[in-house]
């Protein structure tokens, strides 16, 4: 019988035997590689935690003890042993979750999915645990892909090492290449005595005794002194030697490891010294991005980090699509204008292959800067990198672009620094889910003076808008796009002075009725909804802005001349493009009714972008009905009435 399906809950892991262990994380290393190959999902971080994940689970107590994941992507392992087994629909809509998600378990604590955040989810908590009395419950982060190059998490050390009887446990899944694990048989010889050493350094006892010498050493005068830093120094230096704990060890952590994160007893020895050690402890674990399946662990480029539906045994896509997708047009063009401007400089949070700086990296690696999970320092550093004379482009996931709100507005907008932001996966993003959906930035970024945005809406305006901003000097420029692939041109019948392009101009132009602005990505769906109404006798123009943010001028006098304006976005309708063009037509003196077609303030579950699209209501279909209501004059905003009409409210006009 299979193991896994005996596992039902954490506590039915306590009774398996070491190799019963070793059976079980095989089958589960199995059942990851098979059902994830089905579906797509973040496979090789899942992988690399197996057996840290069963540790935690043997050692402390969920959901008394409270587990938070970061980052969130990292939790299959943790899904499959709290009675989760069902990944047939994983991350579909309707289906189980890509992160932790409280509905599905009380097991799952935090769903955002944004890095390094955990530390300071676990100092709350440990902190509410200390203040309520509950001294024998623990607090513990999984800290892995490169959290721990975030500054939030350092803060968060920063207070969880000040308080000595905190009931907090790091463990840290070092996956990358910042330490080297090493091999043969001295290496096997020094972790069997690093081992016994963290076993007496984590004993209450060893630290009682340490209290007690430092204070009658620092008490005893100047000999006493000298003696304490003299042997302080010497016990540092041989800890350093032998392992990495230096900077942890100093901020005030106990520090265990390193270890073999795959060696599951070495994993859970570990984890018994820190929760016996009853303070502030971080476990140093070295694993295996994709450990145990050959084509993840073959892939240089990110060990199968996230993969679409594959085939087990080879590794490779089920699937391919000969389309474009609006990453790499973005990353041919930078480039290219790489390649002819020295002043154009790329930055990056951890994600040079997804955001398309691949290729401009190894054209001149020296002008492409990865500064790891740090969005904020990213923006920052493009702030002084503008000051100095050179273009910074800051090239993130839309989503992400919330942490470094305050930094866009005061180190680059107030100090009028020109820096170009290219937001990825912008808008609806679909199965990764609320965190993951791209649909806040232009709330976010249309508030901020003087911004410049842009939103293409098929691969040439990409290009074209790209170039644009990277002529703005002044001012920060942002250009936004989906994720996936770029749809078929969407030519322009007409340009306008401003910039603003003209897709369609349908029914009588002298007596237009609808003009809709579409923001970006949504052109054809706007097109769509024109050849709707059209067929149904209303005259129709559709706009596409280019540069939403200023508003160009000739949208707003283009909503003087219709009867109503439908501005249809992928992001949230408060504080969107169509508030924007709302606000800017009243201070123009406009007054025709408008209709803001977007995203609820919500939070989003995962699903496929279209399914998501039809969930809240933005199909063709819904939003053709909703304006033809709107123009015949039952459903409000009500259009402006034809010449001699003055209906009351309700009452259905000829047209």
């Amino acid at each position: 019988m299979s193991l896994l399906k005996t596992i039902n809950k954490p506590a039915d892991l306590r009774a398996l035997t070491p190799g019963q262990l070793h059976e079980l994380a095989e089958e589960i290393r199995g059942f990851l590689i098979a059902n994830v190959a089905r579906t797509g999902g973040h496979l090789g971080p899942n992988l690399g935690v197996v057996e840290l994940t069963l540790g935690i689970h043997r050692i402390f107590d969920s959901p008394r003890d409270s587990i938070v994941f970061d980052t969130g992507h990292q939790s299959y392992v943790h899904k499959l042993v709290t009675g989760r087994q069902n990944f047939d629909t994983l991350r579909k809509q309707g289906g189980l979750s890509g992160y932790p998600e409280r509905a599905e378990s009380e097991h799952d604590i935090v769903e955002s999915s944004h890095a390094s955040s955990s530390l300071s989810w676990i100092d709350g908590i440990s902190r509410a645990r200390a203040l309520r009395g509950e001294q024998d419950r623990w607090a513990v982060a999984l800290v892995g892909d490169g959290a721990l190059t975030g500054g939030m998490a350092w803060e968060a050390v920063n207070n969880i090492a000040a308080d000595k009887s905190r009931k907090a446990v790091i463990v840290v899944n070092d996956n990358g290449r910042s330490y080297a694990p090493t091999i043969g048989g001295l290496a096997n010889q020094l972790a069997g005595l690093r081992q016994q050493l963290d076993r007496v350094r984590t004993h209450p006892a060893y630290e009682n005794a340490m209290d007690k010498l430092k204070s009658k050493l620092r008490d005893s005068g100047p000999v006493g002194n000298f003696t304490y830093k003299s042997l302080h120094a010497t016990k540092k230096g041989i800890k350093d030697w032998w392992a990495p704990q230096g900077l942890f060890e100093d901020l005030g952590l106990k520090y265990i490891g390193p270890i073999d994160g795959h060696n599951q007893s070495a994993v859970e020895e570990a984890l018994l010294q820190a929760k016996n050690y009853g303070g502030p402890v971080l476990v140093h674990a070295l694993t295996e991005k994709g450990h145990g399946y050959a084509p993840a662990r073959a892939d240089e480029a990110d060990q199968f980090h996230a993969v679409g539906v594959i085939d087990p045994e080879t590794g490779v896509p089920v699937a391919s699509s000969s389309a474009q997708s609006w990453t790499s047009v973005f990353g041919e063009e930078i480039a290219a204008v790489a390649d002819e401007r020295e002043d154009i400089v790329a930055i990056t949070g951890a994600m040079l292959q997804p955001v398309g700086l691949k290729t401009m990296a190894e054209r001149h690696p020296d002008r492409v800067i990865d500064v790891g999970i740090a969005e904020q320092h990213a923006m920052t550093t493009a702030a002084g990198l503008a000051f100095g004379g050179l273009h910074p482009v800051v090239c993130v996931y839309a989503t992400f672009l919330n942490r470094a709100f305050d930094q866009l507005l005061m180190d680059v907008a107030l100090h009028k620094a020109g820096v170009t932001i290219v937001l990825d996966r912008a808008g609806v993003t679909g199965p990764d889910g609320a965190s993951h959906h791209g649909m806040w930035d232009m709330a976010l970024t249309q508030i901020i003076p003087n911004l410049h945005l842009a939103a293409p809406r098929d691969a040439d305006r990409l290009r074209e808008e790209l170039r644009e901003s990277l002529q703005i000097d002044d001012a920060p420029s942002v250009v936004r796009f989906s994720k996936g692939s770029v749809g078929e041109p969407v030519n322009a019948v007409d340009r306008l002075p401003d910039g603003v392009d003209v897709l369609a101009r349908l029914g009588d132009r002298a007596a237009p009725d609808v003009l809709i602005v579409s923001v970006g990505a949504m052109a054809e769906l706007s097109l769509d909804v024109a050849r709707r109404l059209n067929s149904q006798g209303v005259s129709v123009t559709v706009v596409d802005p280019r540069w939403v943010l200023p508003m160009p001028k000739s949208v707003v006098s283009l909503a003087a001349r219709h009867r109503i304006v439908v501005c249809i976005e992928d992001g949230v309708r408060v504080g969107g493009i169509g508030s924007r063009l709302r606000t800017e037509m009243r201070a123009a003196g406009v007054d025709t009714a408008l209709n803001e077609v977007g995203l609820p303030t919500e939070f989003l579950a995962h699903g496929t972008r279209a399914e998501v699209l039809e969930r809240v209501g933005l199909t063709a279909q819904q939003v053709a009905q909703d304006t033809l209501a709107q123009v015949l004059g039952t459903k409000v905003p009500f259009a402006r009435p034809l010449p001699g009409q003055d209906l009351p409210t309700g009452q259905i006009p000829k047209l």
